[in-house]
């Protein structure tokens, strides 16, 4: 049984077929499913989706490159959503320095809002980073993010930074991009990293794995993501499916 930590069903991209992406997961072994809301639009589909299916689970919160956009109003709504039953993260959230429309004071606010977020309801925070690492870092340290601890979203840092946020009680999330052949240093990391401390996601419908790099992504293909790490530890891919979805079983608190 496998476990696609981070997916986007709710994307437009998925308005026509739906249905059947999600059965083909279910025919490779993707058993449960993370979909992650971001916005207005796409955690109210998130929520439409954790409570149309036993399999698939919410996690809502507000993306970084939105930031500017994102009032108080929008943080209480997702605080309540926080105590459905089905809800069992909150996220993603981060910083975001490759995109310039919602400034960097801006976006590392809501950072620090969301942590808080997290932390009064208890549930584990789902981390984007693009181009921000030390910021990131700083700011999950200054606010004793480890108390609810969570997941970095498709890890793309260096071995060393990916035991900076295990060490602050993050879980490593592993997509496509370990699967391309020039991606060296998430092959470290996966090599490096102990599968106690590892997750793999897909991140569909983006960042699909080779052979399928530049198409459309789905979450049946998060088995070729485990193919790959099970590879590169010279494991069976059992087990890497078996121990990654038992960290996220635990994490996510689900049974």
């Amino acid at each position: 049984m496998l476990i696609d930590t981070h997916v986007h069903l709710n994307a437009d991209q998925y308005e026509e077929d739906v249905e059947e992406v999600i059965e083909r997961a279910l025919e490779a072994d993707v058993k449960k499913m993370i979909v992650v809301g971001f916005d207005t639009k796409t955690i109210n589909k998130a929520m439409e989706l954790a409570e149309a299916y036993p399999f698939i689970y919410a996690v809502v919160g507000w993306h970084p490159v939105d930031a500017i956009d994102c009032t108080e109003e929008d943080l209480e709504w997702i605080e309540s959503l926080a105590k459905h039953p089905k809800v069992v993260g909150i996220g993603e959230t981060g910083l975001d320095y490759y995109w310039d429309k919602s400034p960097k004071d801006v976006q590392q606010e809501l950072f620090r809002k969301q942590i808080r977020l997290a932390q009064r309801v208890n549930l584990p925070i789902i981390i984007h980073n693009r181009d921000a690492t030390g910021d990131v870092v700083r700011i999950l340290k200054e606010e004793e993010a480890e108390k609810t601890g969570g997941i970095m979203h498709c890890f793309g840092g260096s071995v060393e930074t990916a035991r900076e946020c295990i060490n602050m009680n993050f879980m490593i999330s592993l997509g496509g991009p370990v699967t391309f052949k020039n991606a060296k240093t998430p092959k470290e990391v996966a090599t490096e990293i102990s599968l106690d401390h590892l997750l793999i996601e897909t991140d569909a419908p983006y960042l699909a794995p080779h052979p399928h790099r530049g198409k459309r992504n789905e979450p049946a293909l998060v088995a070729l993501v485990a193919e790959e790490i099970a590879r590169l530890k010279e494991l069976p891919v059992e087990e890497v499916a078996q121990r990654t979805t038992e960290n996220a079983m635990k994490l996510f608190g689900m049974k």
